[in-house]
This record gives structure tokens, sequence and C-alpha cells, in this order.
């Protein structure tokens, strides 16, 4: 049982009512974000990259909010952890890697503390950045009831002993040929998987963007490859939840 422990900073973004939550799992308090527009029925479940839940993440659940979704920014890594340096960034993400059931549970308790906050979680997309958007595939591999799953320069990797014969719902991976981190064998791989489960998909490389292209404060910034991802993230949250 997942338990909300408080709502905290609460501030208008626009028509939506935006709240830091602490919430519990395990003994262990997180700090995740809210976001939602009045009447919001479809929520997006949005999960940060490898230095924890920032102001990047809530800047993008408040563009999210700002076209009509709830939106719950996720924390995997509990509460006033946000990894500045590489090493640590590598030690809190590596423990999930290598527990992934802890990671599901994670998802899930993010997921049932949004529906607790009044978002409807029988319509929802994951989404995520980096190491978030291995956590978005995690999830479609592990059969989870979403209705999509979205990596942003994501990781693409399947785990040994994992495979997407249990996926539900579509996947949209968007990355960027330039990577040196996550390759375009990786990417081809990945189409590859999907192709053999039968799994709805569309993956779409930005020529010359490299990893992280997304983050506006990051060197890697690449301004047309995020505007393009983000209109068809957009795109594709709208024919998802339309279709349902």
């Amino acid at each position: 049982m997942v338990k909300i422990l408080a709502l905290l900073v609460g501030l208008m973004v626009s028509s939506a009512m935006a709240n830091e939550v602490q919430y519990q799992l395990e003994g262990k308090t997180y700090q995740g974000y809210f976001v939602a527009p009045d009447q919001a029925d479809k929520l997006v479940l949005l999960i940060h990259d490898w230095n924890g839940l920032t102001e990047y993440e809530q800047r993008r659940a408040d563009m999210l909010a700002e076209a009509g979704y709830a939106v719950f920014a996720a924390d995997l890594f509990g509460k006033g952890i946000r990894p500045t340096e590489d090493v640590d960034k590598r030690q809190h993400t590596g423990e999930l890697y290598q527990d992934r059931q802890k990671m599901r549970r994670l998802v899930m308790a993010a997921l049932d503390t949004a529906g607790e906050l009044g978002a409807n979680t029988r319509q929802v997309v994951i989404m995520g950045y980096c190491f978030g958007g291995a956590v978005a595939l995690e999830m479609a591999r592990a059969g989870s009831d979403f209705l999509g799953y979205v990596s942003f320069h994501g990781g693409l990797g399947t785990p040994e002993g994992q495979d997407y014969s249990q996926t539900q719902g579509e996947i949209l991976v968007l990355h960027g040929t330039a990577d040196p981190m996550i390759s375009m064998q990786d990417f081809a791989a990945l189409a590859e998987a999907l192709e053999q489960h039968q799994v709805p998909n569309e993956m779409i490389a930005y020529g010359g963007a490299d990893h992280a292209f997304t983050e506006f404060d990051d060197a890697r910034y690449h301004p047309e490859a995020d505007r393009r991802s983000w209109q068809r993230f957009l795109g594709f949250l709208e024919n998802r939840f339309a279709s349902h």
C-alpha cells in the first residue's frame, strides 16, 4: 500500500494545479510532482533521467498540463536523492537495473499515488528521458496495462530473459542518430524485437541529434530534434487516448 504523506508547494500553472507530493513505498519516502488541468481524465506518467526528478521534468510536466493532460512525474530514487556526479548517477540507476522488480514496483507506486490524487489510472501513457526511457520500455516488457510507452533518448537494450511477448499498447521511440551511448545498432535490434512480437510501434531517429537532445540546458541540446520529437509525442498522446 502506498501512503501519501503530504501535498507540498501548491501553485498555479495556467489553469492547472501543481503539487510536489511525498509518498512512501516499503518504508522509504519518495517525492514526486503532480500537475492536472481542470477536468483532465488522461494521465501521463513521466519518468526522470539519471539525475533524478529535477526542474527539467517538472517543466516538461507543466508543458503537458498546458496541452490538457494530467501528469505524475515519479521519483524512483527517493526524497532528496538528486545525484549530480556521474558516479552517483550510475550507482542509483545501476541499483534499479539490477533489481527490475523493484523498478516496476516504484512505477506502480507512483501510479497508485496519482490515482489517490484523483487521476484516471485506467488511461495511462508512460514516458521517460534517458534512464526514464529505459524504464518505460521495462514496463512495456512487464505487460503493464498502459496505452503507450515513450522513450526520449532512452536505453533500448532488452535484458537477458526478457522480451516483448506480453506487451500491451504501442511504443514510440525518439532517438538521436549521433547518440554515442545508445547506438543505431541498439535501435535496429529493438525494432527487430518489436516486429518479432508484433508490437505496434513507431521508431524515429533524428539526424545529428546527440544523447540528451531534449534537455534545454545541456550542451547537447538539439532544438530542431526537440521540437519535432515533442510534436510527434503530442500526436502520439492524442491518438492513443482518442482510441480508448
